[in-house]
């Protein structure tokens, strides 16, 4: 017996709901034929995907290990039905992205209606974190991602540029002194977005030349706003994307230290466009990526956004 549509889908709906009776409800079919599309699949495969009780049903080791392999091949099906009908029509159909905070909420959620007045026909799902995400898993059309890296099996395209700054508020200088130079980092506590594998120094770039500083550290932060409330609230140097602090530079309650010198960190100099071959394919997802480097190339609305002012 051979692998089927209707067996996938069973197993997914089953896994994900953990009820035979819920699956078979969404699916529109009878728990006796959801029943027995799960013992096909699991004849077929000559394995128990469920572990069974009068109470709950849950999946086995083998029953896990499948179930991100029948969620690629169901996708990469959808994915194939969805290209072929985005070649005969207009665009249409669900864009599902992902994007750090920040920058989600500061730049990309300002650009989004435009496109969606400019396609009616494409729905937008934005899901906003820090985290890398199972593209296939959690079915991302698109991630956008700091990283200037992206798995082998992906499309990685930038789109925009991250400018890196070195900031401190006024007061915090008046206090512990202007840093000239990178080595003068020293000793002072350094603010940064953090993650788990974050190193505690910084790497700067000048003309060729490279240095690192360690840096101590008493304020860790997973969040870049919260890096430049930190920076802002005189706690120390900061280290921060220049779409979050270019407001605080004009205004002057943050001053820009090191111009000549270029931080280099894990995150990369870009905003990248992070897609699985086949779903970069699908004309609405290639639509939307140009759209997003185009509007963010411009001088108007380049990686940088203000604030808007919400007092009244």
């Amino acid at each position: 017996m051979s692998l089927s549509i209707d067996m996938l889908s069973a197993f997914v709906k089953v896994a994900e709901r953990r009820s035979v009776s819920a699956a078979a409800l969404d699916l529109g079919v009878s728990k006796s034929v959801l029943s027995k599309r799960i013992a096909q699949l699991e004849t077929t495969l000559h394995t128990t995907l469920f572990s069974r009780s009068t109470r709950r049903i849950a999946l086995t080791p083998a029953g896990e290990a499948y179930l991100a392999h029948a969620h690629r091949a169901l996708s990469a099906i959808g994915d194939g039905e969805e290209q072929l009908r985005s070649m005969q029509a207009e665009l249409t159909g669900k864009i599902r992205l992902t994007a750090p905070v920040s920058w989600g909420q500061r730049v990309l959620s300002a650009m989004l209606p435009e496109f969606v007045h400019l396609h009616p026909g494409i729905e937008i799902d934005l899901v906003l974190g820090d985290r890398i995400m199972d593209l296939a898993f959690e079915r991302i059309d698109i991630a956008l991602r700091w990283s200037p890296q992206a798995p082998g099996d992906t499309v990685a395209i930038p789109i925009a540029s991250i400018d890196w700054v070195i900031a401190a508020s006024p007061g915090y200088l008046a206090s512990a002194g202007t840093p000239v130079e990178p080595s003068d980092l020293q000793g002072h506590p350094g603010l940064c977005y953090w993650r788990k594998d974050s190193e505690e120094s910084w790497v700067f770039e000048r003309m060729g030349e490279r240095v690192q500083v360690s840096m101590r550290s008493r304020y860790r932060v997973d969040n870049p706003e919260a890096v430049t409330q930190a920076a802002l609230a005189g706690l120390g140097v900061g280290l921060l994307p220049g779409y979050l602090c270019e407001d605080a530079l004009s205004e002057g309650s943050l001053v820009r230290l090191l111009p000549a010198w270029k931080p280099v960190t894990q995150f990369g100099e870009a905003i990248t466009a992070v897609a699985p071959p086949e779903r970069m394919r699908l004309a609405r997802n290639q639509v939307l990526v140009e759209f997003l480097k185009q509007r963010l190339a411009s001088p108007e609305t380049r990686a940088v956004k203000r604030r808007p002012d919400t007092r009244r």
